[in-house]
């Protein structure tokens, strides 16, 4: 025993010793050959000579030198890049014998001096790694006539794009797509993906994008955003391409759109125009947050901020439809940037308009759980609603030295909106006995209009690292409304028979105004070399005005006789004072940041009918802290928290009567305390080039203290009274887990395989009275979801296959009515193929499918499968104009649908939607960029 026990030992210490003679280390300075000075900062790249995978990366240090530690034995490639040099590149072996590699001076030569003496010939690598930067040479895929740019991605490897033009790249959301470093039409991905050529294309450059204020700074943020840049072709940057797309179908489907785009160097103008009624409703509006849209209900931000809001903010205000109803859309726009003045001045403009309007028909089936019993609530709505808006933008920059930039930004925006709705609900008792019912109409007529400017400068100070940046704007948002109320609500006894009736008929009058100048300053003072400071302060000014007034009739026809219960007049100003500290540090591949953003705000608010005035004053702490390490380029691991106190609105603390639904009224609770919520995260990603296998990890916990909630309080007859208080003996907590794994496998053809599972889940509270007594019951919601799924895809010039499918679990249980919980498994998939046939021939089909199981909530499952599927011919030899039979939902099973549950209600609810239809189209692609024809 004895013997054994030291053989083992000394096993280990050989092994031991042989182990740390396998780990070596990469030493060398980097300098300029014509002129010897040191070069600074250049990225020196460690690549396995295989597979050309990043194995290790650093950055040389301000004298020039430069070490990678822990590499083992094998053969590899040290690639060394700066900026305007040419690309240093040697091949060496690492074994036993050598402990030390020491490359001594690489001579970097000058990009100039290089071409001018000499011609350098033979293809460029298909792919190329550079420090954080992956690149893509893209006459190194082969891509068929008039591809675009979507297509091209398609075949990059660790890239994904969807059936609806969404995009994954290494495992990651690409929600910036740019052209030559620059936004096309507000940064909306799929415009350039869809439309640009796919020969066009010279390099695709994938990276993390900081935001503004880190890449200048230079200190992370933590704000990092995955982006595509398409490096356009020298030759492909002068002339116009563009296409014309027809399309008209069974039961009145049609779609057109043009596009006509116009390169000249550095300048970029683009036109557009789409019509349709079969849900394509052209360019999304993603900066709408741009915009500070005002209205009746004053909220307050996680810094301190405060705004009125109106209307339900739904898809439709934001020119978005997501499948509810028969859209009818219009949408144009124009687009035109350029560098001028050595590239120290560009501009970036954008006009759009939109006009969109929607009919619903729709069923709502909803439950709520009370301490003794339910109330089923059944009810139909149709509406017609409708929105056209125009807006334009422009971002001016000029480099005004070397050490100074000014970044200048302005939008508008008008809008008209006309919305007429009309219901019946019916509300039950559990035992089924009719308990109130609803008949109500609502129209109303809108208009706005906002102006937002801002001024972004930087400068950089003499000392390395040590800078600031000042940061100015201003907001204004007018919002009016005229529309008329018809309600008259009915209660019944438990044996249905009727008791009273309530009418309501008014015309409802609301106007609304904010004006918002706020100002940042933010200072970086570097400690040491990995150590830096940033201080920011910020004031801020919010004036604001809510006016909503509403009248009944004096005479039949004449709306003159004010309401003052539910009209009132606030007038609100605010002011802010934030200013917070973040340490940021940062070496080698380990990034640390911690800090916290503090706000004191004051407001005044006066309600001018009552001449009741209110001032509240608080102080918001948002503390923050990450951490970030950087295994290499393609492999990371992040740990972060954020902190943030957020108060009551002041719709929660002040009773702003509103009779928009008499059998639900809403209440001010003036005691209510600040929440503060925390929220945990971690991530991970790990990603390899060339074999294209991505393992990514992202998880979050979050808590709440003092948690907002809602105290509701229903009556015998149905009729709901709200108010919000402080959870002071529970915490609500929430989670979210995403990860998977996915891979090509050659010996399947190249085909891609992925596992995936998402999870999530919530504990949160309300407050319920008892219908028959003064007590408020905790009622406890528990919400679970659990989705693993597999993705198969498969990318080849003339043939796609691509499928996604897994089972869902979903449970939501209400302590208060546990046995009427809805709950069960479920299944989700989706899929499709493309196959290019001879004689120019192309059949595609997509399909979809979802099963909802039944739940002691909702007594019926509900299942369908959507197929799509079209053919197209091409003609003449680039495949200029293209023929389409295409069939839409050919089972015609699209059902709208959808469950959810909040507080202590559940709720289903169905909506039409767009069914079966059959469509042939023209499209017309047209190309004369650079005098050059397409690819084959």
């Amino acid at each position: 025993m004895k013997r054994t026990l030291l053989s083992l030992c000394f096993l280990v210490i050989v092994m031991s010793g042989l182990k740390a003679q396998n780990i070596h280390q990469i030493k060398g300075r980097t300098i300029d050959t014509a002129s010897t000075s040191l070069l600074s900062n250049a990225t020196i790249s460690v690549l396995n000579a295989k597979d050309s995978t990043l194995v290790k990366f650093t950055r040389s240090t301000e004298n020039g030198s430069f070490e990678i530690d822990g590499i083992k034995n094998g053969k590899f490639i040290l690639l060394v890049s700066y900026p305007k040099y040419a690309d240093f590149v040697d091949k060496f072996t690492l074994d036993s014998t050598t402990q030390v590699k020491d490359f001594g001076k690489i001579n970097l030569t000058g990009m100039a001096k290089l071409l001018a003496d000499v011609i350098i010939k033979g293809e460029r690598a298909a792919i190329k790694i550079k420090g954080d930067t992956t690149e893509f040479n893209a006459s190194s895929y082969s891509i068929q006539p008039n591809d675009k740019v979507e297509d091209l991605l398609k075949k990059l490897p660790g890239i994904q794009v969807d059936k609806d033009g969404k995009i994954t790249a290494q495992g990651k959301t690409v929600p910036k797509v740019l052209v030559d470093g620059e936004e096309f039409f507000g940064d909306d991905p799929t415009l350039v993906t869809k439309n640009l050529r796919a020969d066009m294309v010279d390099k695709v450059q994938l990276y993390e994008k900081s935001s503004d204020q880190a890449a200048f700074t230079g200190v992370d943020d933590g704000q990092k955003t995955q982006t595509i840049n398409i490096k356009l072709k020298e030759d492909k940057k002068s002339g116009y391409f563009g296409k014309v797309d027809g399309g008209y179908g069974t039961d009145d489907f049609y779609q057109g759109q043009a596009l006509f785009n116009r390169f000249k160097a550095k300048q970029k103008f683009s036109v557009y125009g789409t019509a349709s009624n079969n849900g394509t409703t052209g360019l999304s509006w993603q900066d709408n947050n741009k915009l500070n849209a005002g209205g009746d209900n004053m909220q307050m931000g996680e810094d301190g901020s405060m705004w009125f809001s109106y209307g339900s903010g739904d898809d439709l205000e934001n020119g978005n439809y997501y499948g509810e109803g028969i859209p009818r859309a219009l949408t144009g726009g124009a687009h035109y940037d350029n560098k001028w003045n050595n590239d120290k001045e560009t501009i970036n403009t954008n006009y759009k308009l939109g006009s969109l309007g929607i009919k619903t028909i729709k069923n709502t089936i909803s439950q709520n759980n009370l301490p003794d019993g339910v109330i089923n609530t059944n009810t139909d709505e149709n509406s017609d609603r409708n929105v056209f808006r125009q807006k334009v933008d422009a971002t001016y920059t000029i480099k005004l030295d070397t050490t100074s930039n000014l970044k200048v930004s302005v939008d508008g925006m008008l809008k008209n909106s006309d919305n007429t709705s009309s219901l019946l609900s019916t509300g039950l008792r559990g035992d089924n006995s009719l308990l109130n019912s609803n008949e109500q109409r609502n129209s109303s007529d809108g208009k706005e209009q906002s102006f937002n400017i801002s001024a972004f400068y930087t400068k950089k100070l003499k000392k390395v690292g040590r800078n600031f940046s000042i940061n100015l704007s201003q907001r204004f948002n007018e919002i009016s409304t005229d529309g008329f109320l018809f309600s008259d609500v009915n209660y019944f006894n438990e044996a249905s028979v009727f008791l009273r009736g309530e009418l309501t008929d008014q015309l409802k009058k609301n106007v609304t105004r904010s004006s918002i100048l706020s100002t940042n300053f933010t200072y970086n003072e570097p400690i040491t070399k990995s150590m830096a400071l940033v201080l920011n302060y910020g004031f801020g000014i919010n004036d604001s005005r809510s006016d909503r007034k509403s009248f009944n009739q004096s005479t039949p026809g004449n709306y003159d006789v004010l309401d003052r219960e539910f009209s009132n007049d606030f007038k609100a100003t605010q002011y802010i004072n934030q200013g917070g500290a973040v340490f940021n540090y940062k070496k080698q591949k380990t990034t640390i940041s911690f800090g916290s953003k503090v706000s004191a705000v004051k407001f005044d608010q006066l309600e001018q009918l009552s001449n009741q005035s209110y001032s509240r004053s608080f102080v918001n702490w948002l503390p923050q802290a990450s951490y970030l390490y950087k295994f290499s380029a393609q492999k990371s691991f992040r740990l972060s928290y954020n902190g943030n106190t957020t108060q009551p609105t002041v719709e929660q603390l002040q009773p702003v009567r509103v009779n928009d639904n008499p059998l639900y009224q809403p209440l001010g609770n003036p005691d209510l305390a600040p929440s503060f919520n925390s929220r945990f995260g971690i991530n991970y990603n790990a990603y390899k080039v060339l074999s294209q296998q991505s393992i990514y990890l992202n998880g979050n916990f979050g808590f709440a203290s003092k948690a907002i909630v809602s105290s509701t309080e229903t009556d015998v007859l149905g009729k709901t009274i709200a108010r919000s208080v402080n959870l002071n003996d529970k915490t609500p907590v929430n989670f979210n887990f995403y990860g998977g794994i996915n891979r090509k496998v050659k010996f399947l053809f190249d085909t891609s395989i992925g596992l995936g599972l998402g999870a999530g889940g919530s504990t949160n509270y309300s407050y319920v009275k008892n219908q028959f007594s003064d007590v408020f019951e905790l009622n406890q919601i528990e919400s679970i979801r659990f989705n693993p799924t597999i993705d198969i895809n498969r990318y080849k010039d003339k043939s796609e296959f691509y499928i996604s499918f897994g089972p869902s679990y979903n449970s939501q249980v209400a302590s208060l009515q546990k046995e009427r919980a809805n709950k069960g498994w479920g299944a989700f998939g989706y899929g499709g193929f493309g196959l290019t046939l001879p004689k120019k021939i192309k059949i595609r089909a997509d399909g979809e499918y979802n099963y909802t199981p039944k739940s002691p909530a909702f007594d019926t499952s509900f299942e369908q499968i959507i197929i799509n599927a079209a053919i197209t011919k091409a003609f003449f030899k680039n495949e200029d104009l293209k023929f389409t039979v295409r069939g839409n939902d050919l089972f015609n099973q699209n059902r709208g649908f959808r469950r959810s549950a909040y507080s202590n209600m559940i709720t289903q609810t169905s909506y039409n939607n767009i069914n079966r239809y059959f469509m042939l189209s023209l499209v017309w692609d047209f190309n004369k960029m650079g005098g050059g024809a397409p690819q084959k």
